[in-house]
């Protein structure tokens, strides 16, 4: 997935009120970039990192700039990471139309966005000849341990929910799959149960019950991030 023009560099100055985040700019400017990311985003929001923004066309828009990558300092040396939490759901899409995703290799339909459980709404309903198969896409960008992919990075009450209605899917004969999309390298991935005992406690009730889970690392440049690689998901 390539970022639609070339990103600016900049230095980060603070992120606060979740979904803002001011950025130096090499010109001496200060501008207020919109951060697509709800999460605590533990290790990525060291003062004076450097970040890379992307200017907006729409002149409607509120906020010209958004925030992409921070080069964040990680156990194993720093590397970009990509801290837009919507692009996950992307990167999935696009893997699946170019047959890039084993788990749902035999798929022949993709729906976006269909209402489930109690509420919800799954992010991706694939299908193949012996039904439907509900997918739940997941960003994840913690890294404590060198090569040591976590989520989540704080409390994760929504997602809990959606590992127990995954789990409900199963248990009334479907099939469900939740993807964890790392937006760094990263050689493995498990649950931060430390930062989130309910959440470990759901995920492990979901894989209980059947539900599958895959994670894929990305190879994250200025120009792009896209899948690089399946890593194995620890158990929880």
């Amino acid at each position: 997935m390539r970022f639609p023009g070339p990103l600016t560099a900049g230095r980060l100055l603070r992120r606060y009120k979740r979904f803002l985040a001011d950025v130096a700019l090499p010109d001496g400017r200060v501008v207020t970039a919109h951060c697509a990311n709800p999460g605590a985003m533990l290790g990525l929001l060291g003062e004076g990192s450097r970040v890379l923004v992307s200017a907006s066309t729409n002149p409607a828009r509120k906020l010209a700039w958004s925030w992409e990558l921070v080069e964040a300092d990680l156990p194993g040396g720093p590397q970009w990471v990509g801290i837009d939490t919507a692009r996950p759901n992307a990167l999935v899409a696009e893997a699946f139309r170019a047959g890039r995703l084993a788990p749902l290799a035999a798929a022949t339909s993709w729906r976006a966005e269909v209402a489930y459980g109690r509420a919800s709404r799954v992010d991706f309903l694939a299908g193949d000849a012996d039904g439907p198969i509900h997918v739940e896409v997941k960003n994840c960008h913690l890294m404590r341990r060198p090569g040591l992919a976590e989520f989540p990075d704080c409390v994760a009450a929504r997602s809990a929910r959606h590992m127990d209605e995954l789990a409900a899917v199963v248990r009334g004969g479907g099939r469900a799959l939740v993807i964890w999309v790392v937006q760094m390298r990263a050689a493995r991935f498990a649950v931060a149960g430390d930062l989130d005992p309910a959440f470990a406690a759901a995920f492990r009730r979901a894989r209980a019950a059947g539900v599958a889970a895959r994670a894929y690392a990305c190879r994250v440049t200025p120009e792009e991030v896209t899948l690089a690689g399946e890593i194995p998901v620890e158990a929880g």
